[in-house]
């Protein structure tokens, strides 16, 4: 936690003899004795209180989706204190959430955090999550499970692991963590979704489907993921159903995000899956809603 102080500039005074001397008229003659610049002495004190002001206005941007904002003062604040492991690791998650994400960046700052601070759980899931997003799933495999020998009960670290063995095609070490997100979490419904997404790389389209009605009974009915994989899913199944079909595309126009291959399969969405949804993508109600979108 960091503590409220006002923001204070530090000053440099310097005195030049070029421009005393014509000021004053001094002859080409004269020599005299040049003043040195002088620098007032750092106050340590001082310099800790704005970084700190300073890394506490960054955590309050990010709050607010302000990343590039929150981004620049957490590099400022860094600079005044190179050495607090917390502001290092703040730093590391901005790079990964700036509109212009520098993942070694990150891992730099955050291995730089966990050096000075080995036993904070929140650095080794931060730095798991940036080699996870340079596709590093070994390094983040060993961070995270690192972290969570310190904090084992965490539902988003337990998550993320299960991403990463979901990656590394370890389904059924993906599957134990998701669960274990679950258990710690009973409202951590991507958990619940995703256990789908194993399932269906699987082959159990029908488990999957359970799954994602499972996770929009966690979270609503009007979660474009878990209604878009369902459809699929029916439509891949040859029992395409028209109010499934109906909630997709809603889903859809409220985040068109997901008529994107990409942002699917940064989601996670695997081989199989994607086949089908670009088949489906094909038919005629969903390609008059992707020729608007």
């Amino acid at each position: 936690m960091f503590k409220r102080f006002t923001f204070s500039l530090l000053l440099c005074l310097s005195a030049s003899t070029s421009i005393l001397g014509g000021v004053l008229g001094v002859a080409r003659s004269v020599k005299a004795q040049a003043l040195l610049p002088y620098t007032l002495p750092l106050d340590e004190e001082r310099l800790r209180a704005d970084g700190e002001v300073l890394a506490q206005d960054a955590l309050q941007l990010a709050q607010f989706q302000q990343f590039d904002e929150a981004l620049a003062r957490a590099q400022l604040a860094a600079q005044l204190l190179p050495n607090e492991p917390t502001i290092l690791a703040l730093l590391g998650n901005l790079y990964l959430r700036s509109s212009d994400p520098d993942p070694r960046k990150a891992i730099d700052h955050l291995e730089r955090a966990k050096d000075l601070e080995p036993t904070d759980p929140l650095i080794l899931f931060n730095l798991g999550t940036a080699y996870f997003s340079e596709a590093y799933y070994w390094q983040a495999a060993r961070s995270i499970e690192a972290g969570l020998k310190l904090s084992p009960d965490n539902p988003s670290a337990l998550f993320d692991l299960g991403n990463v063995y979901y990656k590394l095609d370890r389904f059924d070490q993906a599957i134990a963590h998701y669960e274990k997100a679950v258990s710690s979490d009973a409202a951590m419904w991507p958990a619940v979704n995703n256990i789908g997404l194993v399932m269906y790389e699987r082959g159990d389209i029908d488990g999957a489907i359970a799954k994602w009605q499972e996770a929009l009974s966690l979270v609503g009915n009007e979660e474009t993921e878990p209604l878009l994989a369902i459809a699929v899913a029916k439509f891949a199944q040859g029992m395409p159903s028209s109010a499934d079909t109906e909630s997709a595309i809603a889903g859809i126009e409220r985040d068109p995000r997901y008529a994107e291959i990409e942002f699917l399969e940064e989601n996670l969405w695997g081989d199989q899956l994607i086949t089908a949804t670009q088949e489906f993508f094909n038919t005629p109600d969903l390609q008059a809603l992707l020729e608007q979108l």
